[in-house]
């Protein structure tokens, strides 16, 4: 059902809120301020915000889904249909997901990555969300270069991160819980474990070579590329000159003001905000955010956190609801080169969220078109027709 008139909600529209109806045709916001008719399905706005759907460019609470318990797996078909559902309940409507693809076996091992790829790319018209691939490489996975190197010619690689944890995979091999928690992740013995990190450990001198082959390949193919956890504002430089325009989750606040030095996009996770920091004790995302140093907010691993966390800047007065939206929604569209979304605009995308914001710390979705098409709908009173054909659309959504 692409039809839709959405009657007297609250949009944004550029930096303000503005009482108005959208007309919604083809997947594409077809009217601004549509005023008063019919559609095939018409949608009571009033009292509702009327916003723009939530782009997401890094997300992997789907590995829950793949592995809810170390070592229990499930089909990846039925992890990302269950992902999708709890994406788009979120008001998330681009869907990046960050897939890595370690050195290690098990959950984030190559065959786990092509496995991914090939369902995403073969379930994309089941989901209702745009659903993307995020390739996060581990640059120490070096067997893995050639590989990634044809998935970013052939264009199946949406963004491409360059990830290096390989410091604090050896000091975690100190810490029994954190060292445990790998082991279990790979399937290995303990003893195999240690073989592994020691093996790719004395591969190091190979490292730049790679990140530099695979940084140019992907350049060429016009790929948007991250750099995950930099460190300090000379890694952020030797990143950006490779073409890698995003960054990642730096770990302190010299490194983000290199990147918008730079004119870089910054990412920081939305859950940080909703908690009020970082679950390892690095940056604060809403310190970053009021002195202009986090452009994005990402799902991370909790797909309610973008939504939490727009409400929670503007009741925080960090930013106004307009700028903290645009932190959720158009910026990262932006980052990832995807001018058709983010705002509510004629001819737009139209992914379009109507958010009951009565409890302003805990908004409500009610209702998520996406790409056009009625997705979500958790107040079916919305409804304002009749028609058997909206009846059957609604059904069967």
């Amino acid at each position: 059902m692409t039809d839709i008139l959405i009657q007297g909600g609250r949009a944004l529209l550029g930096d303000a809120i503005i009482e108005t109806s959208l007309r919604i045709a083809g997947g594409k916001i077809r009217d601004v301020d549509a005023g008063h008719g019919r559609a095939a399905l018409n949608i009571d706005g009033r009292g509702l915000l009327v916003l723009p759907g939530i782009v997401d460019l890094h997300g992997d609470a789907f590995e829950r889904q793949m592995m809810p318990r170390p070592g229990v797996d499930f089909p990846i078909d039925v992890a990302l249909l269950d992902s999708d559902r709890q994406a788009v309940a979120n008001g998330i409507t681009t869907v990046f997901h960050a897939t890595t693809w370690s050195w290690e076996p098990g959950l984030r091992s190559g065959d786990n990555a092509r496995l991914l790829l090939e369902a995403i790319e073969s379930l994309r018209p089941q989901l209702k969300a745009d659903t993307r691939f995020h390739l996060r490489h581990e640059t120490y996975n070096l067997d893995a270069e050639d590989e990634i190197g044809r998935w970013l010619s052939a264009g199946r690689i949406d963004l491409f991160a360059f990830n290096d944890h390989m410091a604090s995979t050896v000091a975690s091999l100190e810490n029994p819980r954190k060292r445990n928690r790998m082991v279990e992740r790979t399937g290995l013995s303990s003893e195999a474990f240690d073989r592994l990190v020691e093996s790719v450990v004395s591969r190091a001198d190979a490292v730049p070579g790679s990140i530099a082959r695979l940084a140019q390949i992907a350049e060429s193919s016009a790929v948007r590329m991250l750099s995950h956890d930099d460190d300090s504002p000379a890694m952020r430089r030797a990143f950006r000159a490779q073409g890698v325009r995003i960054a990642e989750f730096p770990v302190n606040e010299e490194t983000a003001r290199e990147a918008a030095a730079g004119g870089d996009a910054i990412v920081f996770g939305a859950p940080n905000v909703v908690r009020g920091g970082s679950h390892t004790g690095w940056t604060k995302a809403s310190d970053m955010i009021e002195k202009g140093l986090c452009s994005v907010l990402a799902s991370d691993y909790y797909y309610p956190a973008p939504l939490l966390a727009a409400f929670r800047l503007a009741a925080d007065r960090v930013l106004s609801l307009p700028r903290a939206w645009d932190v959720i929604s158009a910026a990262p569209a932006r980052a990832a080169g995807l001018t058709d979304r983010g705002v509510i605009a004629e001819e737009h995308r139209a992914d379009i969220l109507l958010v009951d914001s009565a409890q302003p710390l805990r908004p409500r979705i009610v209702a998520v078109i996406a790409g056009g098409r009625l997705a979500y709908l958790a107040d079916a009173g919305r409804l304002s027709t009749s028609s058997a054909a909206a009846r059957e659309a609604v059904a069967a959504e």
